[in-house]
């Protein structure tokens, strides 16, 4: 045992850095935090300063036991942690736990994972600094004041607990996704008229090219833009001035975590979570500095080394030496910008995600130290002798590339069309210009932008809302609780007229035509749209918590953190100042609020004059024809993707109803489709067949069924690698690997064996081998009719509840995620969904369903 103990969080970066220091130090890995929160509601005591109870997660036990013997026989112990606060958070909570004097603990950081930066930091130790340990305290205090206060009230007004959650920064975030969908709803599409002209003229070389040029004004009306080409018949068109302007375009600035996540989700497709997930791989491995940054600061030694190699790769011309100021106010100028640790490593990284995000901070780094590119823009006017308005012809030139050798930034979305430049061929005033054709063609209006990812990490940026180490957290979040889904959209035709002014040629006159094309309009792609369940809840927030989903309350609760960073705020008073009117507000909501269901009237049945509203239900949007006070009682049917609450017409409501329906025969038997509580299904031969995702149940036909039958039937043949027993005992694929199916027990086949050669009796060994390690619990649990699977003597079951399968463990009942098999799930992966539940994951509910 070294007499140095160096802990760090992850076990990558605690290879790496051990290879660094060699032999005097032991590297060892806390494996992230070692205390949170307990899961229940009395986590804080509000009545003493809120001060904070920690626990030590199950999972981590064997841990914390392990730093504990290994910080007992060393004689120093360094804690190099993140140097976010989250970072510093977990060095004090190391100290509290392992019995460590935080006076004398050395607490170092690093910007990157390379030998000088590991040694120097280990030349100058610090303390672990409280005030940033306080305010990420501070934060994590108040996020859970917020979700364990409102969550409860949303099961109570809206849907059944355990189903809704809420909390201070992710509501926000969802409140922008809703009010941006919201606005392009509202919008008013028009159209307009835009006049673009191409004219035949010689290039320097004599060959014949087109000069494109368009009128800067637009016509909002056809009639209008009809007689502007009229009155061009005939006419002369003659360049009345040419007029060229130097200009120059900059290098953006080195990566912070926001505008690698924007730039990411543009260039490579990836999403934030993605992103950071490959950069952190980076980080650890010595390949790039700290990924989770607002600073776009560069050291002066990366400056230098940055100036040697694009000097040496490209010419000193190319190099200019710049420092970049951050914008944010909150962003440490001590840390640094995201960007490669040896520049003279062109390629790195061990997959191929790894190597294209790479070279992204590679370019974008280097470039920011690059000279402007020196462009040449030309405007040149072009007269019409009928009538007073100009055409317009634009051209740009690059003189010198500059940076844009290396890199080019593109659009974040689709909010505008890009004009494209073009180089001009050789013009004069005065010269005469020969029409080839003009165009009047129907534009139409866009509304705003749908977000995507990196679009609303960039608003919430701009808002100064959550940190870097908070956005692919929020955007991860609100996405799992069902709030904002992330979809592709194919959009649909949409008619356009083009008028068009054909240039006289050979005696023959102009001649003026106009036809009716299509386009496609509304095609998204990886774009985010609030669900019916996230609409709803964001309305009741908004209605009753306006506090805490406004804009400025965010940003504003996020400076104070910063202050108490900074040691300029006392943490329990900043929660105080916020806690107690955000509890009356609590209390207040809980006696007076409504049930909030975003009901909406469609109008009536045609039938029976029974009125037929689309709202929200305890288990999703549905349908719902008559109401409680009639003499028969309501009918309801659930409104599926891609139809919701907002969009479904009193037509294909009542189409619903018509399900299920039989669409055909296949093999003998009849087909159904119809609705369940799983999703929309094909039953054929008492099996049910769940349809593709957006699949709307009522328009398929029988040869699409059949389809879907005969992939599910292959999908399950391929499922089995082997059979014993007469099916008794099968080796499956499976989605988290295979695993042996013996009656209801499922169980995991180890990596080391494969499950192709296994026998018989392996499969019987495995089988005995996992009931050894089972805990005795005395006499077998009762097991009900509705179990799907029994493990460990009847202590963890899977159960068919009313609601849905979920697992029923140490009396309290987890829902299983929607991805989840319950008749293939096995012990351990059981065991980690009830462990994230302990450490304070995935609401559970003693209600959740009724056996």
């Amino acid at each position: 045992m070294s007499k140095n103990l160096l802990i760090v969080e992850s076990p990558a970066k605690a290879k790496t850095i051990e290879n660094i220091l060699g032999k005097d130090f032991t590297v060892v890995s806390c494996k992230g935090h070692i205390r949170d929160l307990p899961k229940e509601d009395n986590a804080i005591d509000v009545n003493n300063n809120f001060i904070p109870t920690y626990i030590i997660p199950d999972d981590k036990k064997q841990v914390v036991k392990e730093l504990t013997r290994l910080a007992k026989s060393a004689s120093d112990v360094w804690l190099a942690t993140d140097e976010d606060r989250e970072g510093e958070a977990i060095s004090w909570h190391l100290c509290e736990v392992l019995g460590l004097d935080e006076k004398k603990t050395k607490r170092i950081v690093f910007h990157e994972i390379t030998k000088p930066a590991i040694l120097k930091a280990v030349q100058n130790p610090r303390i672990i600094n409280r005030n940033v340990v306080d305010a990420q305290q501070a934060r994590r205090v108040v996020d859970r004041l917020v979700g364990f206060k409102i969550s409860p009230i949303l099961w109570r007004k809206i849907a059944r607990q355990g189903v809704l959650s809420a909390g201070r920064v992710q509501s926000v975030a969802v409140r922008l996704v809703v009010e941006r969908e919201r606005e392009i709803e509202q919008f008013k599409v028009s159209s307009y008229y835009k006049i673009t002209a191409q004219f035949k003229i010689k290039d320097a070389s004599g060959k014949q090219v087109l000069l494109k040029a368009e009128l800067p004004e637009t016509f909002s009306q056809e009639k209008d833009a009809r007689q502007f080409l009229e009155k061009c018949i005939g006419a002369v068109f003659t360049i009345e001035k040419i007029e060229v302007k130097p200009a120059k375009k900059s290098p953006a600035p080195p990566f912070t975590t926001s505008t690698l996540q924007q730039d990411a989700s543009r260039k490579l497709g990836f999403s934030v979570a993605q992103t950071m997930q490959i950069a952190q791989k980076l980080y650890e491995a010595g390949k790039i500095t700290y990924m989770r940054t607002d600073s776009t600061n560069l050291s002066d030694t990366a400056r230098q080394a940055m100036g040697k190699q694009i000097t040496e790769e490209y010419g000193p011309k190319y190099w200019q030496e710049r420092q970049y100021k951050t914008k944010s106010d909150s962003a440490q100028e001590a840390h640094e910008a995201i960007r490669p640790t040896y520049f003279d490593v062109r390629n790195a990284g061990d997959t191929t995600d790894e190597k294209k995000l790479y070279e992204l901070i590679w370019k974008r780094a280097m470039a920011s130290q690059m000279s402007d590119a020196q462009l040449e823009r030309t405007i040149v006017d072009i007269g019409i002798s009928t009538q007073p308005e100009k055409l317009q012809a634009k051209g740009e030139v690059i003189k010198f590339d500059g940076f844009l050798k290396l890199y080019i930034e593109s659009a974040l979305d689709d909010e505008e069309e890009n004009e494209e430049e073009t180089i001009l061929p050789p013009l004069k005033v005065g010269q005469t210009l020969d029409l080839k054709q003009m165009l009047a063609t129907e534009r139409f209006k866009r509304p705003p932008a749908r977000y995507n990812e990196a679009s609303l990490v960039r608003n919430l940026e701009e808002l100064g809302i959550g940190r870097p180490s908070t956005y692919a957290p929020i955007i991860s979040t609100i996405q799992q609780r069902g709030y904002v889904v992330k979809e592709n959209r194919e959009g649909e035709l949409r008619p356009f007229r083009i008028l068009t002014l054909t240039g006289p040629a050979e005696s023959k006159p102009n001649t003026l035509t106009a036809i009716t094309d299509k386009e496609k309009t509304g095609v998204e792609k990886a774009k985010l749209f609030p669900t019916d369940m996230g609409r709803v809840v964001n309305d009741f927030l908004v209605k009753h918590f306006e506090n805490i989903v406004n804009y400025d309350f965010t940003a504003n609760i996020e400076k104070s953190f910063d202050e108490i960073a900074h040691g300029k705020k006392q943490w329990n008073k900043v929660i105080g100042e916020f806690y107690y009117p955000f509890n009356e507000t609590v209390e207040h909501t809980l006696k007076t609020a409504e049930r909030e269901t975003g009901e909406r009237m469609l109008g009536e049945e045609p039938q029976t004059g029974k009125p037929v509203v689309a709202r929200l239900g305890k288990f999703g949007p549905m349908i719902q024809i008559g109401s409680a006070e009639d003499e028969d009682k309501p009918r309801f049917a659930s409104v599926l993707p891609p139809l919701t609450l907002n969009s479904i017409t009193l037509e294909q409501a009542l189409e619903l109803f018509k399900l299920p329906k039989e669409i055909g025969v296949y093999e003998g038997k009849n087909m159904k489709v119809g609705v369940g509580r799983f999703g929309p299904y094909v039953l054929h031969n008492n099996k049910f067949y769940s349809l593709p995702k957006n699949t709307d149940p009522l328009l398929i036909n029988q040869e699409e069924a059949i389809a879907i039958i005969e992939a599910k039937k292959e999908a399950e043949a391929n499922k089995i690698i082997q059979s014993f027993e007469n099916g008794a005992i099968q080796i499956l694929n499976g989605k988290f690997g295979p695993y042996i199916k013996a009656g209801t027990q499922n169980v995991k086949i180890p990596k080391s064996k494969d499950p192709k050669t296994l026998t018989l009796q392996d499969c019987h060994d495995l089988i005995a081998e996992t009931e050894t390690k089972q805990p005795a619990t005395g006499k077998q649990a009762k097991v009900p009719a509705n179990a799907l699977q029994v493990f460990e003597n009847g202590s963890i079951q899977i159960l068919d509840g009313r609601y849905g399968p979920y697992i029923k463990a140490n009396g309290k009942n987890i829902t299983l995620p929607k991805n989840a098999d319950p008749k293939t799930i096995t012990l351990e992966e059981c065991k980690q969904l009830i462990a994230a539940v302990s450490s304070g994951g995935k609401k559970t509910s003693k209600k959740t369903a009724k056996s």
